[in-house]
Parts: structure tokens; sequence; C-alpha cells
């Protein structure tokens, strides 16, 4: 069903024409990326569920999709052995996704679902990967990791606002590795100081700069009078080209 809507909003963004939408843009403009570089032209109608594709190439959107669906196996199965370090316990978590039937029915259809899922469970694994490597503070694993994890806070926040509850299990984490290192008696304030400086910067700051540099593509990259255009002010209308108002001069 929701093909219709964000295999839509994937050919929105080939065509380059303005829509609006509740969810954020990171989703639907890899949708119509995965779609672009596999050769759909953006032409198919998406006028209501089950119509037929035809001529029209929506293997790369499907594939791209199943794609990320695929990778939540291996990212469930390397978080629970680094939780555990057990390979029976990792192994079962494997088999119990690969035959999950919701799981591959989400996954073989053009959705933002596979999208999410694939950045909350990176969110999830990076979080488990850092913490691992708490013994050795400032390493390159140790850098690694938390940027990783503020990569994923934003990749998932920018495909669905769900992605606020990972946000949430990191900040909660975050907040009981600073306490325990708040009462260390043998860190300085100094050390302490550059560990709370150094989640602000990779779980606050740079989730946050990736966030909005999305919403910078997304609106450089729709630059064409579309359905989404009512929402918005007259002033922003003036910038999209085919708009009543584009280019016009009127007094502020």
């Amino acid at each position: 069903w929701d093909e219709t809507h964000f295999g839509k909003m994937g050919s929105y963004y080939i065509n380059r024409t303005f829509f609006f939408d509740v969810h954020p843009p990171l989703g639907k403009m890899l949708i119509g990326l995965a779609g672009y570089l596999s050769g759909y032209d953006g032409t198919f109608p998406f006028q209501k569920p089950g119509d037929r594709y035809e001529q029209h190439n929506y293997v790369g959107m499907r594939g791209f999709c199943a794609f990320l669906g695929s990778c939540l196996v291996p990212l469930a199965y390397l978080t629970v052995l680094e939780l555990s370090k057990s390979l029976p316990a990792a192994l079962l978590t494997a088999f119990i996704l690969i035959f999950d039937t919701g799981c591959i029915t989400l996954s073989q259809y053009i959705l933002l679902d596979p999208i999410l899922m694939f950045f909350l469970m990176g969110a999830v694994l990076s979080m488990v990967k850092c913490n691992s490597c708490a013994d050795r503070p400032f390493s390159a694993s140790w850098w690694f990791w938390m940027s990783l994890t503020g990569v994923n806070l934003a990749g998932a926040m920018g495909v669905k606002f769900v992605g606020l509850f990972v946000v949430l299990l990191v900040g909660l984490n975050t907040m009981h590795d600073l306490w325990d290192l708040l009462g260390n008696l043998s860190l300085s304030l100094v050390v302490f100081g550059k560990h709370l400086l150094a989640r602000v910067l990779c779980l606050i700051l740079l989730p946050l700069a990736l966030y909005t540099a999305m919403f910078a593509v997304h609106f450089t990259v729709l630059n064409k009078s579309g359905p989404g255009d009512g929402f918005f002010s007259s002033a922003f209308q003036s910038q999209l080209i085919g708009n009543n108002l584009h280019n016009i001069s009127v007094p502020e």
C-alpha cells in the first residue's frame, strides 16, 4: 500500500518536484537516489496500490530496501554477540530474523521501514561497540564507534521521527556512562570534561549537523513547483520554478 506514497516521493526527487510530507526527507531521498542510479526515470504515476509497473524500472528501489532489510541479520548477530559473548545466542538471533515473516514482508517493498530499522539497529550496534571500548577511551576505535553512533542517530531521525526512541536509548546509556565516570575518583575533572565534550560533539552536534544537512539537500533538489507549494509561504513559493509567484517582485 505505502509503495504508492514513497515510490511517488522517490519520483518527485528524480523530477525535482516540490512536495510536503510528515516524515523527514532522508528515507525518500535514498529511495529516489536508488531509483535514479538503477535507471528509473520517475515517470510511473503511482496512482493506486497494485498498479503494474509494466516497463518502468522499479527493481532498483525495491532492491535497495531489500538490501538494507537483509543487513538487519548481521547487525543483530553482531550486537547480540558483543553483548552476550555467546555464539549460540547470536546465531539464534540471526535465525529468528531470517525466518521472521514480518521482516521479510517489510523489506521487499519500497517502504521507509527497512531503511529506518537499518539505522536503528546500526545505532544500537555502534553504541554497544563503543561501550566495549570504555577501557581505552579516546582511542581510534572509541572515536570511530561513538561517531558512527551519531551518524546512525541522524539517519534514524532523518527517516522517521520514531527514530527518537533510539536517541532516547543512547541518551540514557550516555547519562549512565557519565554518571559512572563522575563517581570515579581516579579521574580528574579535566578528563571528565573531555569525556563530556566528546559525547556532546559525537552524539549531539554531529547528528544535528547531519540532520540539518539532509534538509539542505532536500530543499536544494526540490526546486520545481509541485503539490507541496501551498504548505509554505509566498516568499518560499517564489523560489520554485514553475510556480505562479516565481521571481515575482512584490513589496515585502
